[in-house]
């Protein structure tokens, strides 16, 4: 099983129900064969404090093989301080590997109007962590949608439903490696934000 752990931009805030890229990933597990069932835990809002608060539970009531996990971004839209949302983002990651599950990250980046210190900050965050436990990272996933008006919800924040197809070719070659290779992960698998360092 994989559980999905994240905010509003895997829980498809302003999305049709099953347009979401969550649920265009299980469509795609299925369709490709693999043995995969999965579980959408995101919830739109939610901060690494709560999904720290309600993993646990997730993971006894789930028991999942993968977790993919996409949180950290409400922290930054709130300028909360990166050591606790990295604290907390590493929490989960050694729950979730407690629990026998593979970890995929998946990062954000903030908008330039936080300051160049706090954006850089924020976007290494994943990285480190990823570097830290062996983690499969996916380092922005915004990656083909950011800065393109027509894939962007009129918030000026969430992608639209035209966008959930490339969120999911984001993760996807991240995530394939994990569906084919038994065993505890150990290995950095990445697909790198366009025009990002």
């Amino acid at each position: 099983m994989i559980l999905v752990f994240g905010d509003s931009l895997s829980a498809g805030y302003g999305v049709p129900p099953g347009h979401g890229w969550v649920d265009l990933l299980a469509r795609k597990i299925a369709q490709e064969g693999y043995d995969f069932r999965v579980v959408n835990a995101s919830v739109s809002g939610e901060t690494t404090e709560g999904g720290l608060a309600r993993l646990p539970r997730a993971l006894a009531m789930h028991a999942p093989r993968i977790v993919i996990l996409e949180l950290g971004a409400n922290d930054g839209l709130r300028g909360l301080p990166l050591v606790q949302a990295q604290a907390n983002l590493e929490q989960m990651v050694t729950l979730s590997q407690a629990h026998g599950a593979r970890v995929l990250l998946i990062g954000m980046r903030m908008p330039p109007n936080y300051g160049e210190r706090y954006t850089s900050a924020f976007y290494a965050m994943y990285e480190e962590l990823a570097r830290r436990h062996g983690l499969a990272l996916v380092p922005f996933l915004m990656a083909a949608v950011a800065l393109k008006p027509g894939l962007i919800q009129a918030d000026g924040l969430h992608p639209n439903e035209r966008a959930q197809p490339l969120l999911l070719s984001t993760v996807w070659p991240v995530l394939q490696p994990l569906l084919d290779t038994p065993g505890r992960h150990t290995a950095q698998h990445r697909v790198h934000a366009l025009g990002a360092p």
